[in-house]
């Protein structure tokens, strides 16, 4: 698809046998792309429904199409990834005119998703926040450090200072670690195939950790969270031995501010035992199983 400021994203489609009871549409994190849930997208078309994903700027197939791995744009790269969203969402519910809309957000891609929210939350009816982090003082010290390099170094300068601040400590948090990915799941099957994944893993640029830190401190604004809808149900997945959520803590927080903000409807639910990427871990039917039962309610 065609964004309106002329970038092309590329999106995936999967839709089910017969009539689709719904659309959801998934976000991919940082540094992988939407193929990795291929096999999710499949549990849901067995669902009934009509899915959709698509590669952010910067990552993926789009990456190929428009330029650089790892840099989502000199300017306004957080509010592109939010807008990109919102473009791709309206035109398949224009297209498909589907009872319902659910946007599910993985990690980076659950920052978006949480923008998305308070942004445009009358456009969806369900949000699924997978693997999401809270804000802390080291991310308005890391936009200011990685703003500092745009400036000194170039904005489109991979960042190995940043990835290191970033990610070096994930991978401490995982004792006798195999290798520097083992936080992202237990399972080694998958480690595996993300790091033999060319399209995962890399390193962004200077400005992509501005234009992230930058987005993950505005959406915790306790003002921004406050402009989402009240009766738009949410559901907060991670797993315990997550450290980007702070091994729950900091995904209960996130339910908890969203619950001062008036929201009626916010399940936090943990899987005992799981890494960041729940839906790779060896068990990950039971990921599939609640997310089912939370959808037929």
């Amino acid at each position: 698809m065609t964004m309106e400021d002329g970038h092309q994203v590329y999106v995936r489609m999967f839709h089910p046998i017969g009539k689709p009871i719904g659309h959801f549409h998934i976000m991919h994190g940082m540094a992988e792309h939407s193929g990795r849930y291929i096999e999710f997208a499949h549990a849901l078309m067995e669902l009934g429904y009509f899915v959709t994903a698509h590669d952010h700027r910067g990552h993926g197939e789009t990456a190929r199409l428009n330029g650089q791995l790892g840099h989502l744009g000199d300017e306004k790269g957080f509010y592109r990834l939010v807008e990109d969203a919102f473009e791709i969402i309206q035109h398949y519910n224009a297209l498909k005119q589907l009872p319902e809309t659910i946007l599910f957000g993985h990690s980076m891609g659950s920052f978006v998703a949480r923008r998305f929210m308070q942004l445009y939350s009358g456009h969806i009816d369900r949000c699924i926040l997978c693997g999401t982090g809270a804000t802390t003082a080291l991310h308005l010290l890391g936009n200011l450090l990685s703003r500092s390099l745009c400036t000194f170094r170039g904005k489109d300068m991979p960042s190995q200072l940043m990835n290191d601040l970033s990610f070096g400590s994930f991978s401490r948090s995982v004792l006798n670690s195999r290798t520097i990915y083992d936080w992202l799941c237990t399972n080694d099957e998958e480690v595996e195939k993300y790091i033999n994944d060319p399209y995962c893993g890399f390193v962004p640029t200077n400005q992509y950790f501005a234009d992230v830190t930058e987005g993950l401190l505005l959406i915790n604004k306790k003002e921004e969270i406050q402009r989402i809808r009240k009766d738009l149900p949410v559901l907060l997945i991670s797993g315990t031995e997550d450290p980007v959520g702070l091994n729950g803590a900091g995904v209960f927080k996130i339910g908890k501010e969203m619950h001062d903000a008036g929201l009626e409807d916010v399940v936090v639910y943990l899987f005992e035992g799981m890494r960041h990427e729940i839906l790779k871990e060896k068990n990950k039917e039971h990921v599939y199983h609640v997310i089912a039962r939370w959808l037929n309610r």
